[in-house]
């Protein structure tokens, strides 16, 4: 397995984004490296302190891609982003279709909003209603017996499945692979799910090994460990839940949910270039541009 990067370094160092990092220094097949500053990977950005926004400020991003759902972006916030005030992301331009909000100055920052989310595997929902109906008798019924890792199992699933899924993901490669793409970070909310996958097509398509892939996506769980000992204990003394645990599998990074996604393109395409040409739509000049873009 090839050699990963401390945890320290890897991380952005955002208060506000705690799962924030980078996803350069990565090593392909071929003994390329990923570029730093590059491609980076989020958690929500709606909650970036003003110390954060400086940090952010520092990578001089050309776009910011937030594949959360409109009703994510109602109840946690829209975000916060260096050179962008939130007011120009409007309630009346916000929808489920992408909208994308270009800045005033050339050289400013582009917010692209990306939503991903499917009616039958809306983990936010799901949170959200277990949360609401205190019964705890209705929550076990919901999430316990394996119900919650199988919702997320199927949302990886649909994720390679649905072609407007694969549509929106296939947008932020082609983002990563434009001239002017780069310095871009995407993010969904908690940055493991919808995140983790974008990361996953982006380091398998430019060659990096299947194991580093994975501990990529499971490095989320090492990130977010604090917070989500934190939400576990809240949920319990706020009487929200009698049994916080049924929550983790929704919480936590499972190599089972990846290996979910991957075996879908197996499935269904004969390899991965092919599911690259005939899955996502992309073809060969999105692969170069990739490659000149996040590899050195």
């Amino acid at each position: 397995m090839t050699q990963q990067p401390t945890e320290t370094a890897r991380s952005l160092g955002l208060t506000g984004a705690v799962n924030a990092r980078d996803l350069g220094g990565y090593r392909t097949a071929d003994g390329r490296t990923l570029r730093h500053g590059v491609a980076l990977r989020a958690d929500s950005l709606s909650r970036l302190t003003e110390d954060d926004l400086l940090a952010l400020a520092e990578h001089g991003l050309r776009r910011v891609v937030d594949l959360r759902s409109l009703v994510e972006v109602r109840e946690a916030g829209p975000d916060r982003i260096p050179g962008l005030p939130t007011a120009e992301l409007t309630r009346a331009e916000l929808s489920d279709t992408p909208v994308t909000v270009e800045p005033a100055d050339p050289a400013g920052i582009a917010l692209h909003h990306l939503p991903i989310f499917a009616a039958d595997f809306d983990i936010y929902v799901a949170l959200r209603n277990a949360l609401a109906d205190r019964d705890a008798a209705k929550q076990r019924a919901l999430l316990g017996d394996g119900k919650a890792a199988g919702m997320m199992t199927g949302l990886y699933r649909w994720f390679v499945t649905d072609p407007v899924a694969r549509d929106r993901f296939a947008t932020v490669i082609r983002l990563l692979a434009a001239p002017d793409g780069p310095p871009l970070i995407f993010h969904c909310s908690a940055g493991k799910d919808r995140t983790g996958w974008t990361a996953a097509l982006v380091l398998t398509a430019l060659g990096v090994d299947r194991d580093t892939v994975f501990a990529d996506y499971l490095l989320t769980n090492e990130r977010s460990a604090a917070l989500i000992e934190q939400i576990m204990d809240s949920f319990g003394t706020r009487g929200l839940m009698k049994e916080p645990a049924l929550l983790l599998p929704v919480f936590l990074a499972e190599r089972s949910y990846l290996e979910a996604a991957f075996a879908e393109v197996d499935a269904g395409w004969p390899s991965f270039g092919t599911f690259w040409r005939d899955g996502l739509g992309l073809d060969d000049e999105v692969l170069d541009g990739l490659r000149a873009n996040l590899l050195v």
